[in-house]
Order: C-alpha cells, then structure tokens, then sequence
C-alpha cells in the first residue's frame, strides 16, 4: 500500500509539473510572439524530442494544413510547428505511460489480474483523451477571453475612427493598447496587421481574423466592417451600434452565469451544509429523547 501510494504521489505530481511547464510558458510565447516572433520556448524543443518519435505511430494520413486539429490548435493560441508532434507523441506515450503504473500499483496493492488489466485499460483510455481535453480547455479559456476583451477593443476602435484614424491605423493602435487588457486579443490584432502590411487584402485579414479567433462575434465585426468598407458607409456609426450590442450581449453572458450560480451551489448545500446543520439544530434534541426514552419507560 505505501508503494502505491508513492506512485500515485509520484504521477500525480509529475502530472502537475507537465502542466505548470505547459501553461506558464504560453504567457511567454504570447509576448514572444508580439515582439519577437521567431523566438520560441525551449520547452517546446525539449518537449518536441521526447514525444515527437512517438508520434508516428498515432500521426493520422490527412493533410495537415487543412485538418480540423490545426484550426483547434489555432483557436487555442499553438502556432508552433512542433505542435502536431507533441500533441501525438503525448497521445502516444501517455496510454503507455499511465496503463503500465496502473498495472504496478494494482498488482502491488493485492488486486487480481482481472482486476489490475481492467485498470489498466482505463488509465490507458484517459492517457489518450487527457490530451484531446487540455486542447478543449484551452480554446474554451481562450475563446472566453477573446469574448471579454472584444468589446474593450471596438470602444477603443471606435474612439479611434472618430479621432480621424484609418481602420489599419485604428487596428495598429489597438494592438499596442490592447495587451494590458487581453494578449490573446493583442496577438491576433498583430497578426492582422502582419497580414495588412504584407500586402493582403483587407477582406481577406478580416476574415482570417474571424477564422483564428473561433467566435461569432469577431466573425460578425470582420463581416460589418468589409459591408461597410464595400458599400461606403459610415465606420464609426456602424462601429457604434456594434459595440452596443457586443456590451450588451457580455452583460447577458454575466446575468446569465450569476443566475446559474444558486442551481451549481445546491448540490454542495445539501451534501456538506445541509447534514451539519441538521445535526447541529437537531443533535441536541435527540440526545435529549434518546436520554428521556428509559425514564419514560421506567427503565433505570
């Protein structure tokens, strides 16, 4: 049982190293990105010859630049090129990893064969999903603070427009200003304006805009702002009304998050508050009847 014990400990703190590796670097690739855009983490590197032979034997045949995964890891913010290779390689090695602990601590435990080959196959199948969920947590995170920081950014374009800046100029400006708020916003605004000063159209930034970012709402921007470029009207009324309705479409998603919060805490009040509180009102009482029932039945 205490060898068990130490090789939970041990996975579970080498689990929580691997993410604390995975997630404070990214703050640093971000900057890296915005400022210096061909350096890149050595974590990555290091991560990358590890896993990275392992992923061939998980690797799927189709063609990468246009897969689904690569768009999620777009929306997740991973732009690296040894992204793929991690991400298979970890597919790879985790199932492996987590299925032979299993194994050695069930049978270390006194577990039966059976028993130690079923736990294996379900380390093993949560070794190949743990991946698939870190990539789903972190486009949620992302794609949230997208949504938040959205509405900052058209006030401050708008402020922009009716300054006398020009939409690019407008889209520089707010870049520079937007980091303090939100760096996943102020790289895709960056990025944006790469596209711009490369010689791209501007339908076509705007549009891989919306596609990066994954949210209906910087879809909707990319497409009033082309509608208003092409037809001629005016930007800063059109930017107006927009951010209205982005600010108001965030104070819903708030009212609507705090009205769910009293159905989310019940189910911890009647498991943990709810007893305690019984047994405080009542205990008293019924160690008073439990203590009057002899004398009443006139037994010393």
């Amino acid at each position: 049982m205490i060898f068990a014990f130490l090789i939970t400990i041990s996975v579970t703190a080498a689990l929580a190293g691997v993410f604390m590796l995975a997630r404070q670097p990214r703050i640093h690739q971000r900057m890296s990105v915005l400022y210096q855009p061909s350096a890149s983490p050595g974590w990555t590197n290091t991560m990358a010859q590890l896993v990275g032979p392992f992923a061939r034997l998980s690797l799927p045949g189709e063609d990468w630049e246009t897969s689904p995964l690569r768009l999620r890891f777009i929306h997740a913010g991973i732009r690296h090129p040894d992204a793929k290779a991690i991400y298979f390689g970890l597919k790879t090695v985790l199932p492996l990893f987590a299925g032979v602990i299993a194994w050695l601590a069930l049978r270390e435990s006194g577990s039966n064969s059976l028993d130690a080959l079923f736990g294996m196959l379900l380390a093993a199948l949560i070794g190949v999903y743990t991946p698939n969920l870190v990539l789903a947590w972190w486009v949620r995170v992302r794609r949230r603070e997208l949504f938040e920081a959205f509405p900052d950014a058209a006030d401050l374009m708008l402020v922009c427009v009716e300054a006398g800046h020009g939409l690019d100029g407008a889209m520089q400006r707010i870049a520079e200003e937007i980091r303090h708020r939100s760096l996943a916003l102020a790289e895709e605004l960056y990025l944006t304006n790469l596209e711009l000063r490369a010689g791209a159209g501007r339908d076509q930034a705007l549009r891989n805009l919306a596609r990066r970012t994954g949210i209906e709402e910087v879809g909707a921007f990319a497409a009033m702002l082309i509608q208003a470029d092409r037809f001629g009207t005016s930007i800063g009324d059109s930017l107006r009304v927009f951010s209205d309705d982005l600010r108001h479409k965030r104070l819903v998603r708030a009212e609507e998050l705090a009205a769910k919060v009293p159905t989310k805490m019940l189910l911890p009040l009647v498991i943990l508050v709810f007893p305690s509180v019984i047994m405080v009102i009542l205990g008293p009482a019924i160690i008073t009847i439990i203590r009057s029932i002899p004398a009443m039945l006139g037994i010393n």
